[in-house]
């Protein structure tokens, strides 16, 4: 995808190699899980507590885009203080390639976001991004590269440990700009939904409903989260590449519920999935992809 260098006004916040996070080995996963605790229960409510529980003792991790099937299996490590961290926008977002993908499809979803809620009379406040490497700290609590990709409504961050593009790429297959920046395009979807009130909507049902319903909320919160991934890609279609809408399917479909599921138990959930199957995944993507409109992307009405 051939987007424009990023704006340096972005709001880019660095925390790799300040070397203060909390890792899996000596002990820290404890810190890690009651770090976790807040985020997870002001979206999943208890039943995402229990979900939290079972996915560190089973998997090692939590995954946010790749669902609760734990994305990665492996230890982070933890960069040593004042290793690779940029001290604003631009250095921070040239530190390496990958940095700057991220930076790139940051901007590009700041830009193509504010200019749709411009139109729609909508008021939009921007997100930041914040880069941190196997471990960090977030308005939600800590921030673990096990986690995969994550947005935190508390501090409207999106938080990224740039390792987990090579990790789709080279463990789920998922290569390619465009699949990195279907990861940045999500989790900007999130930030969008924390602004309509969405997300705030669905955390209150899922405290009052059981486990059960409280995932299918959460499945559908983030399927139009994909859907607006796709919305931002339709509003730059003239920048797209041959092949990338085929590598965001791709990348959806390894990030399916389902298909995480098979990888790492050899079975099926549906009960617990929380992000939707592989298919709900790429249909909902090519929604927005397909419309270029936002009022497409109403996954809480009827079949998803």
């Amino acid at each position: 995808m051939r987007l424009d260098d990023f704006d340096p006004n972005i709001n880019v916040e660095d925390q790799r190699g300040q070397g203060g996070g909390l890792g899996f080995g000596g002990g820290g996963g404890g810190g890690m899980l009651l770090g976790l605790l807040p985020m997870v229960f002001s979206r999943f409510g208890c039943g995402g507590v229990v979900v939290l529980l079972i996915a560190l003792v089973v998997f090692g991790g939590l995954g946010n885009l790749g669902g609760g099937s734990g994305v990665r299996t492996s230890a982070p490590t933890e960069q040593t203080a004042g290793a690779g961290r940029g001290t604003d926008a631009k250095s921070s977002c040239t530190i390496d390639a990958a940095s700057k993908v991220a930076c790139n499809a940051f901007s590009s979803a700041d830009k193509t976001w504010a200019a749709i809620f411009q139109q729609s009379g909508e008021k939009f406040v921007a997100p930041k991004l914040v880069f941190y490497s196997g471990s960090g700290r977030s308005g939600c609590g800590a921030a673990q590269s096990a986690m995969g990709p994550f947005y935190c409504p508390q501090d409207q961050g999106v938080y990224l440990d740039t390792s987990f593009f090579d990790e789709l790429g080279n463990r789920f297959g998922a290569k390619g700009d465009f699949a990195q920046d279907y990861v940045i395009a999500h989790e900007f979807g999130h930030h969008i939904q924390n602004l309509l009130g969405t997300s705030a909507k669905v955390a209150q049902a899922e405290r009052s409903g059981s486990e059960a319903e409280g995932n299918k909320m959460s499945v559908r919160l983030e399927l139009q989260a994909d859907c607006y991934a796709g919305v931002w890609a339709a509003q730059n279609r003239d920048r797209l590449d041959p092949g990338d809408i085929q590598e965001g399917m791709t990348a959806a479909h390894a990030i399916g519920d389902d298909t995480l599921q098979k990888q790492a138990q050899g079975r099926v959930v549906p009960d617990s999935f929380t992000h939707g199957t592989s298919a709900q995944r790429e249909h909902w993507l090519k929604t927005g992809l397909d419309s270029g409109d936002p009022a497409q992307c109403d996954t809480f009405s009827g079949a998803i």
